[in-house]
């Protein structure tokens, strides 16, 4: 075991640290950084930290660190409210320490914020909302727009989700970098193998069998899974191996995500946004089922768990140990579960806390409460 971990949790109010330097036995909680933006997400590598995220008054932007996180600099992809109130009155600009003379950034008008972050190789890649995908091979100190994927010829017909048409899950094959899945709600999962060069949409049912739950309007239908995937993961050892929690069931590909078979059958619901894998046993997921998307949002029943699968979902077993069993109404957003190296397993709660299990989900501790919501919980690496 490492002995120092690091925990990014973003939140609506900025972001925080939570640190260990001692093996897990003390944890120190600091922020929040980024001057209180919305955080959808972080990632931390080689030495840099990146904090994504933005909205319509900050605009859109990426948060960067190199001094593991004591001090943090915004590369401002997209101006906001406020930098337009800052050229209309110069002097309130001053007093608020905004820059009036600021050149608008390069893609103002065309993105709100950042909602994910994902590493191929050198590369670094951010998705935003409405979906777009920047690279950056300067670890994160310039960006350009991806313009392979926003000319894709499905892109007419990419439909918003609930949270509008966002980019929010990224994910890549460590040993072919050249390996990118997207996830966007609500068009579904795509895939490049070139690099980005071409994208490949790929969103089609397995052979396994019929779902067994197509009449929701998310669900799947016409040979093809739902296109409002909530959050995607590939496991560790298997580049080919893809997990997905949609809004309607969760699903697995041992294809490159080329085909989806439905694993639902066990859980208590079909409604949830994380999904989990464990960084050394690609067969070992999480997930966190809520009660149903018109039904609240929350934990079937009020009462917390964890569901974990051995066997790549084929079966399920809920591990509620240290969870909340009573009165429990939180809900646990897309980006706000994650595994770290040393294959603890985390997640944030729309209620301020952060949960951790150190024991493959058996057992589960509070180490942070009173949080803003928080949108992302993230591990560096």
């Amino acid at each position: 075991m490492s002995h120092c971990t690091t925990i990014f949790i973003g939140t609506t109010k900025g972001l925080f640290l939570l640190k260990s330097e001692d093996g897990r036995d003390g944890w120190v909680l600091s922020g929040p950084h980024c001057d209180g933006w919305p955080i959808n997400h972080a990632l931390g590598s080689d030495g840099v930290m990146l904090a994504g995220g933005g909205g319509d008054f900050p605009g859109a932007g990426i948060w960067r660190s190199t001094d593991e996180g004591a001090t943090w600099e915004v590369v401002k992809l997209a101006d906001g409210e406020m930098d337009a109130w800052a050229r209309a009155d110069p002097e309130a600009a001053k007093i608020f320490g905004l820059d009036a003379t600021a050149d608008p950034a390069p893609y103002s008008g065309r993105i709100k914020a950042i909602w994910s972050l994902g590493k191929a190789g050198d590369r670094i890649y951010a998705g935003a909302k409405p979906a777009t995908l920047f690279s950056s091979d300067d670890k994160g100190m310039s960006w350009q727009a991806v313009e392979s994927l926003t000319d894709h010829p499905s892109a007419e017909s990419w439909q918003a989700g609930g949270a509008g048409l966002v980019l929010h899950s990224i994910a890549s094959a460590p040993k072919t970098p050249e390996k990118v899945w997207l996830a966007i709600s609500a068009a579904g999962i795509f895939a490049t193998d070139d690099g980005g060069a071409s994208w490949e949409r790929r969103n089609r049912l397995g052979n396994l069998g019929p779902c067994g739950h197509t009449h929701h309007p998310a669900g799947p239908k016409d040979g093809e899974t739902g296109h409002c995937v909530h959050n995607i993961v590939r496991a560790g050892g298997d580049e080919d191996l893809l997990y997905q929690q949609n809004h309607h069931g969760v699903f697995r590909s041992r294809d490159g995500g080329r085909s989806w078979d439905d694993i639902t059958e066990g859980l208590p619901s079909t409604f949830g946004f994380p999904i989990a894998v464990h960084p050394e046993k690609p067969e070992t997921i999480w997930t966190l089922p809520l009660n149903g998307d018109m039904e609240g949002r929350y934990p079937p029943d009020a009462s917390a768990a964890v569901w974990r699968s051995r066997d790549g979902g084929d079966t399920w077993e809920a591990c509620r140990t240290g969870l909340p069993q009573e009165n429990c109404y939180f809900t646990v957003l897309r980006q706000a579960m994650t595994t770290d190296a040393d294959a603890g397993l985390w997640f944030g709660t729309n209620s301020g806390s952060v949960f951790a299990s150190f024991d493959e989900g058996d057992s589960w501790q509070e180490l942070a409460q009173h949080l803003p919501t928080v949108l992302c919980v993230e591990a560096a690496r």
